[in-house]
């Protein structure tokens, strides 16, 4: 059996081409933090294909949070005499957590802190009827 699942947040521009027979091929690096060292975080090569590949170009970004599953395949080639060896994983579905726009590190908005929320004094709140949705 050979299946992964990750989420972690993509830490490099999304690389999208096309196949000389009009297939998509992302590709790019997922951070995913050691569940055993926090201070740790492993950088993996990620490769889509087809039109997840053209929606994750579209709709995510360095930094965008997702959720991958997949399996892993092992890259074989040969150069001056040495063979080289590459892992990645081939994500089959991917889930964007991180609505298109926005960054993992963008802060909350800020709440409004000029009302005292006690100024009442634990008074009811006169509300009008024509307000409410029921």
């Amino acid at each position: 059996m050979n299946n992964v699942t990750l989420i972690g947040n993509i830490s490099t521009d999304i690389d999208l081409r096309a196949t000389p027979n009009g297939k998509f091929v992302a590709k790019f690096n997922l951070a995913v933090n050691n569940p055993y060292n926090r201070e740790k975080t492993s950088f993996l090569p990620i490769e889509i294909w087809g039109k997840p590949a053209e929606h994750t170009s579209n709709f995510c970004g360095k930094g965008s949070k997702v959720g991958i599953t997949g399996y892993l395949e092992v890259d074989e080639w040969e150069k001056d005499g040495k063979k080289h060896y590459k892992t990645k994983v081939v994500a089959n579905q991917i889930e964007f957590l991180t609505p298109k726009g926005k960054s993992e590190n963008t802060p909350p908005p800020k709440q409004n802190t000029n009302e005292d929320p006690f100024a009442d004094n634990g008074e009811p709140i006169d509300i009008n009827d024509d307000d409410l949705p029921f």
